[in-house]
């Protein structure tokens, strides 16, 4: 018997953005699949071009697990977690624990691939493609901005303003996470009419 997958389907009752009244609830499980669509989509731009190698099908698992670690410890609020060093350390030490914990929920001879994904190699290319995954995470956390803000919500003014400071410091870094943001962020919050017909 084991509880790993049980478990991770309480994704879905995770509600982010604590701090925030929200015009539309986001669940974890909604922002790790969009996390996961974009992380894919960035190591393809990166390998297409930019001629990278970049594994797009590890990335998107990267970003479906991202988060997991929720599942027990909650989603807590980034200026909270980034609010000093000593915060940031404790949480990430308190993260770490937690993906521990769930890894050990699976039977043996499955653990050492969830250990992949959730601590990777160390190689080069891994690394990359986890700060990519990560660029992913905060184009996510734009979007859901940019989408309140269109709906009349004020409250993520300011979480809008923060955000798109971040993803332009990751465009300069990475040329992938440039590439997406001209080519497809603008059409996020058009509606479906207004997509449909552009193409």
């Amino acid at each position: 018997m084991s509880s790993f997958y049980a478990t991770l389907s309480r994704m879905k009752y995770i509600e982010r953005w604590a701090l925030m009244r929200s015009s539309r609830s986001e669940s974890l499980s909604e922002h790790c699949l969009d996390v996961a669509m974009i992380a894919h989509a960035l190591c393809l731009i990166g390998n297409k071009r930019y001629g990278k190698n970049l594994n797009a099908e590890k990335a998107a698992l990267i970003g479906i697990y991202h988060d997991a670690s929720e599942i027990i410890t909650g989603d807590m609020p980034t200026p909270v977690k980034y609010a000093n060093s000593e915060i940031r350390d404790a949480y990430k030490d308190v993260e770490a624990k937690a993906e521990k914990r769930l890894v050990h929920m699976l039977p043996s001879d499955l653990q050492e691939d969830y250990l992949g994904i959730f601590q990777g190699d160390g190689s080069e290319e891994d690394t990359y493609m986890r700060h990519l995954v990560k660029a992913a995470d905060k184009i996510s956390a734009l979007i859901k901005c940019i989408e309140e803000v269109d709906a009349g919500n004020p409250e993520f003014r300011t979480a809008k303003v923060s955000t798109e400071k971040v993803v332009d410091e990751m465009c300069k870094k990475y040329p992938e996470v440039k590439t997406f943001c001209e080519e497809f962020l603008p059409d996020y919050g058009n509606t479906l009419d207004e997509l449909l017909s552009a193409h």
